[in-house]
This record gives C-alpha cells, sequence and structure tokens, in this order.
C-alpha cells in the first residue's frame, strides 16, 4: 500500500552538507532536464545513474523556475533516508500537498503528531492476525474474477485492467463489508479524474488556484465532491445506528478505534483514513498482481513450477492465510515482479538540514527523490538485473543482499502499514488464477511512467486458457 511521491521540492537551501559536490545530469541551458523526466522520468533516473553513479543532481525547469533534484540510488542511501537519518526528511513536497488536498490528510500524506496519533489508533487494525482475517474476503472477490473471465471473447483479458477492478473490490469489500457496489462505482469513476488532476498540479512549477472555475478545476471539484459524499453517507449512517451498526469490516473499526491518549477519529478524520486506504490499497497491489501474471506469462517454465506449488499445496480447497508460508515459491513470484515493476517507483521527500549521502553534499531545503525503480535494477545488488528470476528471494539471497536493495513498501518508521495486507491479498488472487487459468502474453512491451503509482499506458493483455482436470 506504498505510493510515490515525485513532485518537486521548494529549493531552498538552508545550508551546505559536507562531503562532494554531488555530479549533474547533463540537460539543455534553457529547461534543464524537464523534457526528458516529463516524456520519460524513469528512463532519466536510469541513464542518471547509469552515467554518474549513486547520488545525482537533476536539474530541471527553466530559470527563475528551475529545481534540482537529488536522487539517490544506492540501498544504503536508501536506508538512510528512509530510515537512520528519517527524521531529516519529510514529506514537505508539493507533490504530497496535492495528494492531501484531494485525499485527505490520511497517514500516507500526516505528519509530526497527527501522523504518530493516526498510526496509534490503527496499528491495531493491522496486525497480522486481524488482516489474515480477510482471506476470504479477497478468494471470494478472486472467484468473481474467474467468472466474469468465462464470458471473455477470445480467451484474451487486459490483465492490467482486471487486476485493478480485483483489487478495488477486495480493498472496498474489506472497508465497506455490503456498502461495496456503491462505493466501487463511484471510485471507479472519479479516481482516475482526481489522480490526473493531483499529477499534472504536483509536476507543474506554478499552479492557479484550485477555486478558479477552469475546465480541468471543476471536473477535479465534481468528482471530489461525488467521491466525498459516498463516503461521508456510509460514514453517518454507521453512526447513526450505533454500536450494532459497527460491523467487523474496517470501517467499522475505525469508527470504533479509540484511546485515553488519542481519542478517536471524527467524521473528517475518518473520511482521510478510508480515501488514503481506497488510494494505497488498490492501485498498489493491482500494479503487483498484473505484473506478476505478465511476467510468469511471458516464462511458461517459471509459470509451470507456480502452478505445481498452489496445485500441491491447496488441491481443491480454498485458500487461507496460513498458505502465505506454504507457497514460498510463489511469494518469490511476486517479489521479483515488485522488483522489475515496484507500484512506488519514485519516493519523495525533502530534507531538513544540510547532510551527507554517499559521500556527497546535500543541502538542507533540497528535494531527495529515492527512486526503487532504478535501485532494484542496481547491479552490485542485482546481477543481470533485467532478467526475470524469482530464486533472487530464496531466504540465502535475501540474507546476501542490504535491506534496503529492495523497498517496495517503503522502510522505516513510515513503512506502508498495510504491507502484509497486500501480500497476503496478493499471494491468495494469484493462487487461485493460476489454479484456475494459464496465461500466455499478448502484450510484451507496454510504455511506463512514474505516477501517484506506476502507471501502465496502453493494454497489459494476456491470452487465458482454462487448466486442464
Amino acid at each position: 500500500m506504498a505510493t510515490a511521491g515525485t513532485g518537486t521540492g521548494t529549493g531552498s537551501d538552508t545550508g551546505t552538507g559536507r562531503g562532494r559536490p554531488v555530479p549533474v545530469l547533463a540537460g539543455s541551458p534553457l529547461l534543464g532536464s524537464l523534457s526528458e523526466l516529463t516524456s520519460d522520468a524513469l528512463g532519466t533516473y536510469l541513464r542518471a545513474h547509469r552515467e554518474l553513479g549513486d547520488v545525482v543532481r537533476i536539474s530541471a525547469g527553466p530559470p527563475g523556475l528551475r529545481q534540482d533534484l537529488y536522487c539517490v540510488f544506492s540501498a544504503e542511501g536508501a536506508q538512510q533516508v528512509l530510515a537512520s537519518e528519517s527524521a531529516n526528511f519529510r514529506k514537505d513536497n508539493p507533490f504530497y500537498q496535492e495528494i492531501r488536498d484531494s485525499f485527505g490528510n490520511g497517514l500516507l500524506t500526516s505528519q509530526d503528531a497527527d501522523y504518530l496519533r493516526q498510526r496509534r489508533l490503527v496499528q491495531p487494525l493491522f496486525t497480522r492476525r486481524r488482516v489474515d482475517g480477510y482471506a476470504a474476503a479477497v478468494a471470494a472477490e478472486t472467484r468473481t474474477t474467474l467468472a466474469a473471465w468465462e464470458r471473455v471473447p477470445g480467451g484474451v483479458v487486459d490483465v492490467s485492467e482486471a487486476m485493478m477492478q480485483l483489487a478495488l473490490r477486495a480493498v472496498a469489500r474489506i472497508l465497506f463489508g455490503t456498502d461495496v457496489e456503491t462505493t466501487v462505482d463511484v471510485v471507479d469513476r472519479c479516481f482516475p479524474v482526481i489522480t490526473e488532476y493531483v499529477l499534472r498540479r504536483g509536476y507543474s512549477p506554478v499552479n492557479i488556484p484550485r477555486t478558479w472555475p477552469t475546465p480541468g478545476n471543476r471536473r477535479a471539484a465534481e468528482a471530489l465532491e461525488e467521491l466525498y459524499g459516498v463516503c461521508d453517507r456510509i460514514i453517518a449512517e454507521r453512526r447513526s445506528g450505533g454500536e450494532d451498526a459497527q460491523g467487523e469490516d474496517l470501517l467499522g473499526l475505525l469508527s470504533a478505534a479509540s484511546s485515553s491518549e488519542d481519542g478517536a477519529f471524527d467524521a473528517a478524520e475518518l473520511r482521510d483514513q478510508v480515501l488514503i486506504f481506497l488510494l494505497a490499497g488498490h492501485e498498489t497491489t493491482a500494479t503487483s498482481l498484473a505484473y506478476s501474471l505478465h511476467l510468469l506469462a511471458l516464462h511458461p517454465e517459471q509459470q509451470a513450477l507456480a502452478r505445481e506449488e498452489v496445485a500441491r499445496v491447496l488441491g481443491d480447497r480454498e485458500p487461507e492465510a496460513a498458505d502465505l508460508e506454504r507457497l514460498p515459491y510463489l511469494t518469490r513470484v511476486l517479489k521479483e515482479a515488485m522488483r522489475l515493476y515496484p507500484a512506488a517507483p519514485v519516493i519523495g521527500r525533502n530534507s531538513v538540514a544540510a547532510t551527507e549521502i554517499g559521500g556527497y553534499a546535500v543541502p538542507g531545503g533540497a528535494n531527495v527523490i529515492l527512486a526503487p525503480w532504478v535501485t532494484h535494477r542496481h547491479p552490485r545488488y542485482w546481477p543481470d538485473p533485467e532478467r526475470f528470476d524469482p530464486d533472487r528471494f530464496t531466504p540465502e539471497a535475501e540474507a546476501d543482499r542490504p535491506r534496503y536493495a529492495w523497498f517496495p513498501f517503503g522502510g522505516g518508521p513510515r513503512a506502508c502499514i498495510g504491507q502484509h495486507f497486500s501480500m497476503l491479498e496478493s499471494v491468495i488472487s494469484l493462487a487461485v488464477l493460476l489454479r484456475a487459468y494459464e496465461f500466455e502474453a499478448v502484450d510484451r512491451d507496454v510504455p511506463l511512467s512514474a505516477g501517484i503509482t506506476l502507471r501502465t499506458h496502453g493494454t497489459l493483455r494476456c491470452r487465458v486458457r482454462g487448466v486442464a482436470g
């Protein structure tokens, strides 16, 4: 349930860190590397690392509006930013502010005392035991996907779209219980409008006020009004029904969450948490599922190994939470897909004080960029990095790598609270799908870009055939 933060920082310099000057990626005199970042940010980060190393400064924008991105590509640097010096790197860039303005000040975007209070209230809802109880709901939604595929003409499905629907329905059912249908329809219609709006404003060096009646502002405002409305209605109905209406879905648990120290969430805070969970909880998992199927479709031998494991472990019974430990090869497939296609390919922070990363001086007020997309391909940690190899994630292989060579869920004190849920949902869904269908790739190369999450441009089609017997 991690998401990317890729906006530009303030660029203000509150001091110069010790260490060598950071090498600068060559760009045009007028716009720096703005055109390259706009057209292919992921490729630009890869080129910066290949040409200049583990810490690179990328300048983008016209004179007077130019921003400097301090890009950190090593596992050790990622650990410093996310964990060992996390207090010095905050979510203060305009991109996160745009997410706050649209999706609320929930766990993904809140900071300081707000974040600590929210985390304490929410943490008991994401214990392993509690999350394991959602396995049956995930399996049920996956069976709904299987039933829909029986009616697909020619057996060709866009797994990107299908996994987005599956993940959305699963997280909405877990959040809202019986209110899932209306919620899914509204989220499916409104989220694309809002996320596109956030991206456009997050990447722009200058934005007009949201209150100006431009077509883009009006479309986003209408989508937000509809989205807020359905969440507020469900929350109000739950609260008006008293304790008997709370239920065991996540909204009911959030409504009941309280402590003597932190109080409880009011209605607006509940909506913020719900919207952030919807945002972070379905797009990231959908990406991991879609690319797991895509990679298996491209690699029949590994697909056969994963299916054999599923058949041996599950037989004809429904998967359960304990199967996460019984399906090690399928879990390795998922982790390798998350390495090659991290749902949050870029993570943004803003430095508070000057520091040194990898021997280079990073000033205070700098926009610091971590790129799992690059670190997950770093040849020091990943030999032949573009090759799909699930056995990179055997226990022995994992023990030999730095902790932050692979960080699809972020890390440190702000690590994704939903990472166990995401892994559980993904492994169970993949097991149900692979037991029923074989996958053959139709689309082999699909253009990608970094948005709030990894974005696929075009279809990601597979031909599906029922498994014999």
